[in-house]
């Protein structure tokens, strides 16, 4: 795992020259490792515009923010502001790259791996209802602390893995999966509102999608029960379901994922805790 970090992007240096200028500090404070796949929250002063690569980002009435960065990002983030007095200041944000593994996962149901025609109606339902809960907009500012581990168990997959299934190339596994036993708590790592509950989606199974403001969602899947429902306010630690098999599962575990909007990203960087041990 990469340790997490603090950084002033654009800080002023320390010692200059004789004769040299020091540039002003940044107004811009970054938290995170800065790798591909990380959540990146921010701070700057109130009243700030700020865009990212041209798009506008939203700014919290303290002056908090939060952008992504994928997980095969590599090329800079362009972070632009404007700030209250007039004054501007743009900084490329330059991830570290990352190195991922291949996973191969056998003796899955052939329907799990390949789904049936009559099952593509389904999921396009249901990928619709994961989606909207991801577009959420809302004023919070509940990313800006550390996510707590919403479980204990061994990870038995890792974010950005290939995963191959039944002897199948797939799309790379974009969250993390935690072994645990059946029935174990699922807490919420951070303060948030439930934004969509369901106990049978064909893949997910039992699924809770919390919101915790500016696009950042996380996400629990396989869960055997859920014990908050949509509209729910949860705070840190509050127990939201149990550890199931639902779903496309082989065992009992997790599958725990983090987003800013669309962008599924490794919610092990945003973590105050270092992470469990591996499979």
């Amino acid at each position: 795992m990469i340790p997490r970090r603090h950084f002033l992007v654009g800080a002023a240096a320390v010692f200059a020259l004789p004769g040299c200028v020091l540039a002003a500090p940044s107004r811009l404070a970054l938290s995170g490792p800065l790798a591909e796949g990380s959540l990146v929250p921010g701070k700057t002063d109130p009243g700030t515009k700020l865009t990212l690569d041209g798009a506008p980002l939203n700014v919290s009435a303290d002056g908090a923010f939060v952008f992504g960065l994928t997980y095969d990002q590599s090329k800079p983030a362009a972070l632009a502001a404007t700030f209250g007095d007039g004054s501007t200041e743009t900084r490329n944000v330059v991830p570290v790259a990352r190195q991922y593994e291949i996973q191969r996962i056998a003796g899955l149901p052939e329907k799990m791996v390949t789904l049936p025609p009559d099952v593509l109606e389904r999921r396009k339902r249901e990928l619709a209802m994961i989606g909207d809960a991801r577009k959420r907009v809302t004023d919070a500012a509940w990313f800006s602390e550390p996510l707590d581990w919403p479980v204990s168990g061994i990870i038995s997959g890792p974010y950005g893995n290939q995963r191959i299934l039944n002897g199948e190339p797939r799309a790379p596994h974009l969250a993390i999966d935690i072994a645990a036993s059946a029935g174990s708590p699922v807490r919420a790592p951070a303060p948030g509102i439930v934004s969509l509950a369901g106990p049978d989606f064909y893949l997910e199974g039992g699924l809770t999608i919390l919101d915790h403001g500016q696009g950042v969602s996380t996400c629990y899947l396989h869960q055997s029960r859920q014990l908050v429902k949509v509209g729910d306010r949860v705070d840190r630690g509050q127990t939201i379901g149990l550890v199931g098999m639902t779903g496309r599962a082989t065992g009992p575990h997790l599958h725990w994922g983090l987003n800013w909007f669309q962008m599924a990203l490794d919610p092990s960087l945003s973590t105050r805790a270092p992470a469990p041990a591996r499979a």
